[in-house]
C-alpha cells in the first residue's frame, strides 16, 4: 500500500515483487498496461523479470474496440474497483493504519467473491 499521490509506475517492482503468482520458466508471461507506464524504467524493469508488455494508450485502445468491437483488456480490473467501492469504509478509509485498511480491503474481497458463488448455486 502507498499513498494515492505517488505515481503508479513507481509501485510497479514493489507491486510484481508482492504479486502470489509466480511465473513458470517455459511459459512466457505478459502483462498489460496502460499509457502511465510508458517509461523507459518501466520497460527495463519487466524486461529484467522476462515479462512482455502491452502498453496502450487511450487512444489506441478506443480504435481498436471501433475497427474490433472488442471491449479493452482492463474492464475486469475497472469492474472489481466499482464493486469494492460499494463498501463506503474502503471508499472514503475511516482506517488510519495500514493493517487495518488492508483487512477490510480482504473482508470485502471475501464478501464479494462469497456472493459470487452464491449465484452458481
Amino acid at each position: 500500500m502507498a499513498p494515492a499521490n505517488r505515481n503508479d509506475c513507481l509501485l510497479l517492482d514493489e507491486t510484481l515483487d508482492a504479486a502470489v503468482v509466480v511465473p513458470q520458466r517455459r511459459i512466457t508471461t505478459h502483462l498489460c498496461l496502460d499509457g502511465g507506464y510508458n517509461s523507459k524504467k518501466v520497460r527495463a524493469s519487466l524486461l529484467r523479470r522476462h515479462i512482455v508488455e502491452h502498453i496502450r494508450n487511450r487512444r489506441r485502445e478506443i480504435e481498436a474496440k471501433r475497427r474490433f468491437r472488442a471491449k479493452p483488456r482492463r474492464w475486469k480490473v475497472e469492474r472489481t474497483h466499482s464493486w469494492m467501492n460499494r463498501y463506503r469504509r474502503l471508499l472514503i478509509r475511516w482506517e488510519k493504519g495500514a493493517d487495518s485498511f488492508l483487512a477490510m480491503i480482504h473482508l470485502a474481497c471475501a464478501s464479494i467473491c462469497f456472493g459470487r458463488l452464491r449465484l452458481y448455486e
